[in-house]
Parts: structure tokens; C-alpha cells; sequence
């Protein structure tokens, strides 16, 4: 089931000069696939005319965007084995395995994370603005493993997701990068959408066009040769930040080959796990940490390097 449905923009000054799709995007709160969808079908359309991605708004346009809104239901999927990591009346945090979407991007789209939790958890179809999430208060990269957290409540949700916007969850990754790199530092490279790589992030300077802060800090954990084991602390939550951090300063993840790092025979994805999750409980206001341990593929590329991962 599907309705028509037309949204009106209008361009204030604050947003002159900003490319059209990225406008779109972030007034209507649309994911990239369905972006390029609507240019391409000619359903953006700025004083009338359809409109070119990379137009540039100006003051007092009126864009206008039309699309078949599908209806918005969770569909549950019994058959991805959910290994659950925390579990309260407010929240859920399970271990998001490699290889697996966070959520649904197409209606009737199952096989993600969020399919799961609703099999498991239907009430978390009604946490989240869109029960397609599945209650996630946030996200992981397909390739990503490690700890994704989800709202049973929609008060939960709110909160949760009122935290990662206002940094204070702290989010904390274990990667494996090649290149010379410091035994700890920070980074704080404002990160924007590729102009011309759609799929990838570039570092960019504050002022630039679609710029986003991001903030980082990183400790080497073990070294073996030109290997460094490392954990990354994300103070932002920009798409890619870890991998486009730490490849702008050298030290690109192993297998991350979107963005230079080396090939790893035997591993089909690059090295990236969610490893720990804390943040203040919404309801009880105690603090929760929540851990997944190394999978096994990553644990076996440490094997292979010689790296041994220190007790904490």
C-alpha cells in the first residue's frame, strides 16, 4: 500500500548556496538510495523544474518533492539469530553481527537487525518514529560488527537518541590499521559526503559545503611491524568516522579498501568492531556499559599478525 505524497520546501537564507539533493535530504531526513532515486525520476522539482542533484539552492526558491510514501511496517524475521548482549524493560543491546544491514532500507526488506528485534521484541516496532528501525537509537556500517543498541519504549528512544546526538554515549571501536601512527592522539577532521563518491566521506575543512564536525581519539593497543591494533573513541557519530579518520591520518583500517587500506587474505570485510557501549539508563540514570567480544574472523587476523589483544 502506497500513497502520493508532496512535500514544499522553501529556501531561507541560511541554506543559500547548499547543493540541492543535500537540502532534501536533510529537510526531509531521506537516506542517500532514496535520494538518488527521487533525481532520477524527476521528482524534485525547484520553481517547477525538475532539478540536477548538484544544483546549488538559492534564497526563496520553492522546491517541491514527490514520492509513493509506502506504509511503514516492521516485518519480523524469526530466522536471524539474535545474540542479545543486555536486556532491561527500557532498552536492548544485542551483538550485530558482520555482513548484516542495522535496518531495512526497502519496505518488506528482511534479514537486518531490526527484522530481528521485532520478531523477538515486537514493542520495539512502536519505540522508534519509523517501525522499520525496529527501536535502533542508532546504527552500524553493514561490514561493522559489535554492540547496537535498540529502544523498548518510545520515552527510551527519545532519550537515547537525545544522548548520541548531545555526545554523551560513549562509543568505543577496535580496528587494525597499517601505517606509521602515534601510540595515542586525537582527531577532530570535519568529515562531508564525497561530491563525486556518493558511497565514501572525505575530510574537509569547517566552512566547507555539507561539512560535519567530527571528533575522535585513538590508542594503540599492540604493535607487530607495520600492524598497530587500535581503540578508537567516536565523540560524533559521523557516517564513516572511523574509517575516514584514521585513514586521513595515515593509518587505514586492513581491509578497507574504499578508503587505501590493505587487502587481508581471508578476511571479506575490513577490520571494524563495536566493541563497547556506555551511556546513563534513561529510566534508572545508572550507568551501563555494555561489551561484545571479538569475533572470531577478527580474532584470527590478530593470530595471523602475531597480535595479542591486552587484558583490560
Amino acid at each position: 500500500m502506497s500513497t502520493q505524497k508532496v512535500h514544499t520546501l522553501n529556501v531561507e537564507a541560511a541554506k543559500a548556496g547548499q547543493r540541492v539533493d543535500l537540502f532534501v535530504g536533510e529537510a526531509l531526513g531521506l537516506s542517500r538510495a532514496k535520494l538518488k532515486r527521487l533525481f532520477e525520476e524527476g521528482a524534485v522539482r525547484v520553481d517547477g523544474r525538475p532539478a540536477k542533484k548538484g544544483l546549488l539552492v538559492t534564497v526563496g526558491q520553492r522546491i517541491s518533492v514527490a514520492w509513493e510514501e509506502e506504509t511503514r511496517e516492521a516485518v519480523p524475521d524469526a530466522d536471524f539469530p539474535l545474540v542479545v548482549l543486555h536486556e532491561d524493560a527500557a532498552l536492548v543491546a544485542v551483538d550485530k553481527p558482520a555482513g548484516r544491514p542495522s535496518h531495512p532500507l526497502r519496505p518488506g526488506e528482511t534479514g537486518t537487525v531490526a527484522n530481528a528485534l521485532v520478531a523477538r521484541f515486537p514493542e520495539c516496532a512502536q519505540a522508534s518514529e519509523d517501525s522499520r528501525e525496529g527501536g535502533l537509537c542508532h546504527r552500524l556500517d553493514i561490514e561493522t560488527s559489535g554492540v547496537l543498541l535498540a529502544a523498548r519504549t518510545r520515552e527510551a528512544w527519545q532519550a537515547m537518541r537525545t544522548a548520541f546526538g548531545g555526545r554523551e554515549v560513549d562509543k568505543r571501536y577496535l580496528a587494525l590499521v597499517t601505517g606509521p601512527l602515534a601510540d595515542e592522539g586525537e582527531i577532530e577532521m570535519p568529515l562531508r559526503h564525497h561530491p563525486r563518491h556518493p558511497d565514501r566521506v572525505e575530510p574537509t575543512t569547517p566552512d566547507a559545503e555539507g561539512a560535519r564536525p567530527a571528533h575522535s581519539l585513538f590508542k594503540v593497543l599492540a604493535r607487530a611491524g607495520e600492524y598497530s591494533l587500535v581503540e578508537v573513541q567516536i565523540l560524533t557519530g559521523v557516517l564513516h568516522q572511523v574509517r575516514a579518520h584514521m585513514a586521513g591520518v595515515g593509518a587505514p583500517l586492513v581491509g578497507d579498501t574504499l578508503y587505501g587500506g590493505r587487502e587481508e587474505p581471508g578476511l571479506t570485510r575490513f577490520f571494524l568492531h563495536a566493541q563497547v557501549l556506555g551511556f546513563t539508563h534513561p529510566v534508572t540514570g545508572k550507568q551501563v556499559k555494555v561489551e561484545s567480544p571479538l569475533p572470531a574472523d577478527l580474532t584470527a587476523v590478530l593470530q595471523q599478525h602475531g597480535l595479542t589483544r591486552p587484558s583490560p
